[in-house]
């Protein structure tokens, strides 16, 4: 069977919802902290490789945010965190494409899901703490709701 026919199958048997150009394939990855994550699956002469936005640039503590990121990358499995020029977070990775079938594409789906989910919270905490006081702070203000900040109501401090 043909790689690209392969990965095609897999994620319409696992309900992802995908685009396909050629040897491209954009996945659209469901999540829990990160509400989605966006991977782009290329196919190779002799590799995939996997490339998925996780967050843009921090805003504030990059040496720390970029050292996490590197510590965890020591335990991970098919995929990596990279920095862009600009400074963005992604996960990627090369994969022989005589290693690709069903359960290798499960695993590297499963990789993607797992580590941008995972580690989405962190890296606004490290790296967006300002800015998320400064948001709470405005819904406060208007009586806006401030419901999908509560992961980070710790960050909030409390007023005297």
């Amino acid at each position: 069977m043909n790689i690209t026919n392969e990965i095609e199958k897999f994620l319409t048997v696992s309900e992802l919802s995908f685009t396909r150009t050629d040897d491209i394939f954009i996945v659209t990855i469901p999540g829990t902290h990160k509400l989605s994550t966006t991977c782009s699956m290329s196919v190779g002469t002799s590799a995939l490789t996997l490339n998925a936005f996780v967050s843009r640039r921090p805003d504030e503590n990059h040496e720390e945010v970029y050292r996490w990121l590197l510590e965890r990358n020591l335990k991970m499995y098919g995929v990596y965190f990279a920095v862009d020029n600009l400074g963005d977070i992604y996960l990627a990775g090369r994969v022989p494409l005589r290693c690709i079938d069903e359960v290798e594409l499960d695993h590297l789906i499963g990789c993607v899901s797992q580590y941008s989910d995972g580690a989405f919270n962190t890296i606004l905490e490290l790296g967006f703490a300002t800015a998320i006081r400064k948001e709470w702070e405005w819904r406060v203000s208007r009586g806006e709701s401030t419901e999908n900040l509560d992961a980070f109501a710790h960050l909030i401090e409390p007023q005297l």
